[in-house]
């Protein structure tokens, strides 16, 4: 006979392992913990999730989805194409990897452990690239949204999005810099940084122009 799922049960079993994964981390929480926080045997969790990495990803999927629908309704909102950039980047490089403890690091533990026999879904992370990919489209001028506004790009963002999350879990009073930020929204956008600017003017003018422009500094 089928088992009868019970929808306050499977809620129980998401609610105790949001908070273990939060708390402990992905690698160290485990089914039986899982269930205990639920008030249940560990064989029930079955009847409800085939295993931990469906638990995790019934939680992560919704997480992580609401977080991007959030944001580019916020970057809708703006205007200025470079604060759009900037808003963008901060979200994926800095604002959500260390959201709920870095909870998103739960999910790098989980891909990066998982057996073929799990069956990882990577529909998750093609729907993000393709929401990133809308965002910078939108975002930058219509010259660059050939070149930016495309998957293969998102994905080279998405790629730097693991590398921060785990940067977190590493060292959490380490985020990226805003002076990165700042670098990769020039990149982006095609603009030359000041100091690079000024760098190239210097080297370009010849000698006595140089002494006359730091006798005038």
């Amino acid at each position: 006979m089928p088992q009868i799922k019970k929808p306050e049960v499977e809620q129980a079993i998401l609610r105790s392992a949001f908070e273990l994964f939060s708390r402990r981390g992905y690698a160290a929480a485990t089914l039986p913990q899982i269930a205990k926080g639920a008030g249940i045997s560990p064989a029930n969790i079955y009847i409800y999730f085939g295993s931990k990495l469906d638990v995790l990803w019934a939680i992560y999927d919704p997480w992580l989805r609401g977080r991007i629908e959030r944001l580019q309704a916020r970057i809708a909102a703006v205007a200025a194409p470079r604060e759009r950039v900037r808003m963008l980047l901060t979200a994926l490089w800095r604002d959500i990897p260390r959201e709920r403890n870095g909870f998103a690091n739960n999910a790098m533990q989980a891909v990066s452990t998982s057996t073929p026999e799990e069956g990882y879904d990577p529909a998750l992370l093609a729907w993000v690239e393709d929401r990133v990919a809308a965002m910078m489209r939108d975002a930058v001028p219509p010259a660059r949204r050939r070149l930016l506004g495309d998957a293969r790009f998102s994905h080279v963002l998405m790629m730097a999005f693991d590398g921060f999350v785990i940067n977190h879990h590493l060292r959490p009073g380490a985020p990226c810099s805003t002076a990165t930020i700042d670098l990769v929204c020039d990149l982006i956008l095609g603009v030359v940084p000041r100091s690079t600017a000024r760098a190239a003017a210097r080297k370009s003018a010849s000698p006595g122009r140089r002494r006359l422009t730091a006798a005038r500094q």
